[in-house]
């Protein structure tokens, strides 16, 4: 099974470029720079998915909430949980921050706590973008980037380009040493 990276984030224009959109966001902009295929939907698995034969990248087409969902096909042990990559907004983690995890808790992000549920481990590594943080909460994550904002989140792809790359070629200690 090649690595699966996901960007999670919600489906629909309205949403495009809210704060919660973040793994979204940057995943687009990652597939841009290793110039993969454009997305495709995959209906079975309720998700665009873009990739070659070593990186498939899915972006769940179910709300955020329910990120799990677009998983459950795909990820059906621990061996296959392990070569898991999930980008994903962080309110803890000040805009433009980058930080990478491996076998954490949710930290009440509800998407990881989908995804915990539905495979049953958090065995698997987190891409962590910030976004920072304001009151009150669920209008800020679902508030819309200001541009400079948007433009930083964006210019993260690159760092995360890179990131996925170590993780995949040398492992996610030294990714975790490198980027952390």
């Amino acid at each position: 099974m090649p690595h699966l990276i996901v960007g999670l984030g919600n489906p629909g224009e309205e949403y495009k470029n809210t704060r919660h959109n973040a793994g979204r966001i940057v995943l687009e902009r990652v597939r841009q720079i290793l110039e993969l295929a454009d997305w495709k939907t995959d209906k079975k698995w309720k998700a665009l998915k873009s990739g070659d034969k070593s990186l498939l990248f899915l972006l769940p087409e179910t709300m955020m909430n329910n990120s799990g969902k677009s998983l459950v096909g795909l990820i059906k042990n621990k061996k296959s949980a392990a070569k898991l990559i999930v980008v994903h907004d962080d309110l803890d983690l000040p805009t433009g921050i980058l930080r990478i995890s491996w076998n954490r808790g949710s930290g009440g992000h509800r998407g990881l706590d989908s995804i915990i549920k539905q495979i049953k481990t958090r065995e698997f590594v987190r891409i962590r973008l910030g976004i920072g943080k304001k009151q009150p909460i669920l209008k800020h994550i679902l508030g819309n980037f200001k541009p400079a904002e948007l433009k930083t989140v964006q210019g993260l792809g690159k760092k995360v380009a890179a990131a996925i790359e170590l993780i995949v070629e040398e492992g996610k200690e030294k990714a975790m040493t490198l980027f952390n």
